[in-house]
């Protein structure tokens, strides 16, 4: 929200607040949802911000509607998962103590979609069958939610103190040059969701994406759909994923960087892929995922 909404307000805007405000369980009094920012609605917006320890001023600001906002997210309104700036809100308080109580430690729930967070949420779709992608979407939100008679009404915290390990090499990324070598927009629109999930997981990562292919670079991905890849991209392997290969990502890509001498290269074919957003951060998982298996000391099936 670009501008201030203070007392004496009217339109739309105060509508959303009201709703907001409502949903969270302030008294508006008998007007209700009516668009106009006085009394109740004035004294509610003043008692929230007590309670998130901002200016109790009764003005809505970037800050408070940040916080209206971050309150009333309910579990399955939007995609999850870990990028920076990293998600942050109510859903993902719910999803951590749902993980928590159900024995998938992510530590002390603080509405922020962390790199632990994400550890646990993959554990929990391995346990129960799902892509162990990391990513909270509709079947995943539906799997928590089915389990809700076990996890409500629990304690949140309640294996907060269980070991909490990286959720994937973190001192692979900090250590390894790896350059993503963008050949179209499709293939910068996954670099920059890899390159985001690195940074999200480590923040020393050394994950670049380049409009043209780095010399010295410990990994070098080249990264969209060609033609005629052994003309391009003669002598290196090639990875072709589109939608009926999605699901050996991982093991096509740690084959082609095993296979290799010095600098590990590949090109990543992405055919047909389908460009909605789970898609996308799926792939982007698969990718990093893979380059740290490939780079970690005594992986299986994997040439160090």
């Amino acid at each position: 929200m670009s501008t201030l909404i203070e007392r004496g307000a009217r339109g739309p805007g105060v509508e959303d607040i009201q709703k907001r405000l409502l949903r969270l369980g302030y008294d508006l009094g008998p007007s209700g949802v009516d668009g106009v920012f006085l009394g109740a609605t004035f004294e509610a917006v003043r008692s929230f911000q007590r309670t998130r320890h901002l200016a109790e001023d009764g003005v809505v600001g970037a800050e408070t509607w940040s916080a209206l906002v971050d309150a009333t997210f309910v579990l399955g309104d939007r995609l999850l998962y870990l990028r920076f700036p990293h998600f942050h809100g109510a859903d993902v308080s719910t999803l951590q103590g749902a993980l928590n109580a159900l024995g998938f430690a992510c530590g002390e729930p603080d509405g922020i979609f962390g790199a632990f967070t994400e550890r646990a949420v993959r554990e929990f779709q391995l346990n129960t069958g799902y892509p162990a992608d990391g990513i909270v979407g509709s079947d995943t939100v539906r799997a928590v939610v089915r389990l809700r008679h076990v996890w409500e009404d629990k304690d949140p915290t309640s294996p907060v103190a269980l070991a909490v390990a990286p959720a994937r090499a973190a001192d692979v990324l900090s250590r390894t040059r790896i350059c993503m070598h963008v050949l179209d927009d499709r293939g910068r629109a996954i670099a920059e969701r890899l390159a985001n999930l690195a940074i999200a997981t480590e923040p020393s990562s050394k994950v670049e994406v380049c409009s043209e292919a780095s010399s010295d670079a410990h990994v070098l991905l080249h990264l969209g759909t060609c033609a005629s890849p052994e003309t391009a991209f003669g002598g290196i392997p090639v990875v072709r994923i589109g939608l009926a290969a999605q699901e050996a990502v991982e093991a096509r890509l740690m084959t082609a960087l095993a296979a290799a001498d010095g600098c590990r290269e590949a090109l990543i074919d992405l055919g047909d892929l389908a460009e909605d957003e789970q898609a996308m951060q799926r792939l982007a998982v698969r990718i990093l995922d893979a380059v740290c298996l490939a780079l970690t000391p005594g992986t299986p099936s994997v040439v160090s």
